[in-house]
């Protein structure tokens, strides 16, 4: 299973569409306090839009309690202080669970919590003119290249939702 860790994270909209990427990839979010918010601000809601009550997840009292009730796995931790692309490492075996922990929007995660796991950081390689990307999107990015790596297992190649009329090239279809 994949994972998503958001170590204290402070922008609801971050998190809103965080929210929605675990629904649509069958993802678990594990939310790490203190929250910059409360997870039943409307911001969350209109980031997350009609999907947060599907939503896996499970809100931790510190780093601590995460390391604690997650054991079993890999962790792989999104950072400035990381040298390797994402790309560098194998995400390809759904037996495992795997872990990627963000830290918070502001300062990332501590490098204290680094420490024991330096061989497991890594930095989206981006141009000189930007610290970083927004967590939102760096989280679909790493969700998604461990899926591209597993090839997709459970996820639709195809719109769910047949019933709708559409038109292409000004012909009406209607499928269902």
């Amino acid at each position: 299973m994949i994972n998503v860790v958001l170590f204290e994270p402070e922008i609801p909209g971050n998190t809103g569409n965080i929210m929605r990427t675990c629904v649509a990839t069958n993802t678990k979010l594990h939310l790490i306090k203190p929250l910059g918010f409360s997870l039943d601000e409307k911001y969350i809601k209109r980031s997350g839009v009609n999907y947060i009550d599907k939503c896996n997840y499970q809100v931790y009292e510190n780093i601590e309690e995460f390391f604690n009730k997650n054991r079993e796995g890999e962790y792989f931790f999104l950072t400035r202080y990381g040298h390797k692309p994402h790309t560098s490492f194998d995400y390809s075996d759904t037996s495992k669970n795997i872990y990627f922990i963000f830290g918070k929007e502001s300062t990332g995660i501590p490098r204290e919590i680094l420490e024991p796991y330096l061989d497991r950081c890594m930095r989206m390689p981006m141009s000189e003119n930007v610290r970083a990307l927004n967590l939102s999107n760096t989280v679909a990015i790493m969700v998604y290249e461990a899926l591209r790596q597993q090839d997709y297992p459970n996820l639709l190649r195809e719109e769910p939702h047949k019933s709708k009329n559409y038109i292409i090239d000004g012909i009406e279809n209607n499928e269902g």
